[in-house]
């Protein structure tokens, strides 16, 4: 059953998502707010097939954390491609910092370029923290929510993956709180996999980090915050516990070394 169930999805998926890509060319032609209505249709859409297909629901917990006004920056798990569609239902128009390359694929780019992404050159380096502001900075004036994947990839759960200085980098210069919000959707949307499984999706929208912090204190604050929500999400669903490495005790180089 989940193999018929997941054929049915990811064919649909797949032929309308085609379809919408080539189909709504036009709405490139439309102011961007317009053009934004009709990607939260489409992404609606999707929504539907998961239900109607997998048996695939989602629930956000935590809405009442959300800042009242102006712009703030989400630090988001990424375990699964089904975020990267639904944070743009759950949150109002956010600007998904992304690879610079994504916005050349055709089509799909175009619309990523209209929708004012955050695109990063990773390849630049040390540039790439420089631009990442730079970018940044129109999006905080439209009062725009900015997503981030603070560990830079897809991680499934139970697997731990360091946490990358790009979001410790936009607290600092943009003087914005972090938001920080787990989920456990790779539980039903794994990576790279063909089977997706029916259930319900928690993402979880926990209290801000305001600004003030120390960028080493921010880090460490949102990483303990993230794991132990996940954790708790992924292992209510039935998911692994995240293998944490320990921490180096104190004086182990000295007692190695002497």
């Amino acid at each position: 059953m989940t193999f018929l169930r997941s054929l049915l999805f990811n064919t649909a998926f797949i032929v309308w998502t085609a379809l919408m890509c080539v189909g709504l060319l036009w709405m490139l032609l439309l102011p961007r707010d317009q053009m934004m209505a009709v990607v939260r249709w489409y992404l609606s859409s999707i929504a539907w097939m998961e239900r109607t297909f997998l048996g695939l629901r989602y629930e956000v917990r935590g809405l009442e954390n959300l800042p009242a006004q102006g712009s703030f920056i989400i630090a988001a798990k990424h375990q699964s491609a089904w975020e990267t569609m639904k944070l743009h239902l759950i949150f109002h128009d956010p600007a998904v910092i992304l690879k610079r390359e994504l916005t050349w694929i055709p089509t799909w780019g175009w619309y990523a370029k209209k929708s004012r992404m955050i695109a990063v050159d990773r390849g630049a380096r040390g540039r790439a923290l420089t631009s990442m502001i730079e970018n940044s900075k129109p999006v905080v004036a439209e009062g725009r929510p900015i997503v981030i994947f603070p560990q830079g990839t897809r991680v499934a759960p139970g697997r731990y993956v360091g946490y990358r200085v790009g979001v410790g980098v936009l607290y600092d210069e943009l003087k914005l709180p972090v938001v920080p919000v787990a989920l456990n959707s790779g539980l039903y949307w794994p990576r790279r996999s063909f089977l997706k499984k029916p259930g319900t999706i928690v993402v979880e929208i926990l209290p801000p980090i305001a600004p003030g912090l120390t960028r080493a204190q921010l880090m460490q604050e949102m990483e303990t915050r993230l794991e132990e929500a996940t954790d708790r999400l992924v292992i209510a669903a039935g998911g692994p516990p995240t293998a944490r490495p320990r921490p180096e005790p104190k004086g182990a180089m000295a007692s190695t070394t002497s």
